[in-house]
């Protein structure tokens, strides 16, 4: 499979058609980013790596790194994490405080804010240094140094915080929180404002399209049933609240971040990160979305 002539056909194609979005603008550091960026890059399971466009430029990669931090306690916590947060699609917004008091305080999913929440509040009272052992995690499965906090995005983070700042209080009325607060949203804060280009996350997600086994770190991150189940979470639950589109329209396990990212997994096969920053009405990335629909089309094979 010629997979350097196939993207630089999807990124052709998508350029000629030049859908458009808005870049998130409630985190204002996000929205002075040049839209008219747009990267792909493709990591085959020998390692080798296609790119196109932006693809070696980093950006600020938000909710992607939900998916890192679960794997970082998947196997730690084992059972005793899906009795905290639940496995199914939200079918509301990412942010919302409705439901998860609705649902007294166990989130829908990994990947809603609440559940990030639960997650790294897991990850504090687990790790010593959380943020900076969420960046070794990182650089090791990337095979690569790559990942840096932009404090700039941090803060602008914490200072619009408050919906986040009630969700954490929500979980810990309901007694799904065992950490302080300030500490966990500053963990929380941190590694969504990790910022990597789309080759070294597309590296990252190697090891889900590889059974758990990363080529880059050379041993096992998860077993290959948790990473069936992790890829299983990002197929139902990776785009906010337009997952089951995303899976009619691409047929991926993948995960979105407001920063304009995508990283998807074709299992057994290939890992792939597109970047351009304008989203549609749910916060996925306009560009990215129809890039990987045409991929999938391209190549005629997705998970179905």
């Amino acid at each position: 499979m010629d997979y350097q002539k196939v993207i630089e056909e999807v990124y052709q194609e998508v350029v000629e058609e030049n859908p458009r979005g808005k870049v998130a603008n409630y985190i204002p550091e996000l929205a002075r980013v040049n839209a008219d960026q747009f990267g792909i890059a493709l990591v085959d399971l020998k390692g080798q790596v296609y790119g196109v466009g932006d693809y070696l430029t980093p950006f600020s990669i938000q909710s992607i790194s939900k998916v890192h931090t679960l794997t970082m306690v998947f196997h730690v916590f084992k059972s005793k994490l899906w009795s905290r947060v639940n496995v199914e699609p939200s079918g509301n917004p990412f942010n919302s405080i409705a439901q998860l008091e609705y649902e007294k305080g166990i989130p829908r999913n990994p990947f809603i804010n609440a559940g990030a929440l639960v997650i790294s509040d897991a990850l504090c009272g687990k790790f010593e240094s959380p943020t900076r052992q969420i960046q070794d995690f990182i650089n090791e499965i990337s095979g690569n140094t790559c990942v840096s906090v932009n404090h700039e995005v941090k803060k602008s983070e914490q200072n619009h915080a408050e919906r986040n700042t009630a969700l954490a209080y929500f979980l810990k009325a309901y007694k799904n929180f065992d950490n302080d607060i300030a500490e966990v949203l500053d963990v929380y804060f941190s590694h969504c404002a990790m910022e990597m280009s789309c080759v070294d996350l597309a590296r990252s997600f190697s090891f889900l399209a590889n059974d758990g086994y990363s080529i880059f770190a050379e041993r096992e991150i998860v077993s290959e049933s948790h990473a069936r189940r992790i890829n299983a979470l990002m197929l139902t639950c990776g785009f906010y609240d337009e997952s089951g589109e995303f899976a009619f329209r691409v047929g991926l396990p993948g995960k979105s971040g407001v920063g304009g990212g995508v990283a998807a997994v074709m299992p057994h096969k290939f890992s792939i990160a597109v970047w351009s920053p304008e989203l549609n009405e749910k916060g996925n990335s306009v560009k990215a979305v129809k890039a990987l629909e045409l991929l999938t089309d391209k190549l005629e094979f997705s998970l179905f």
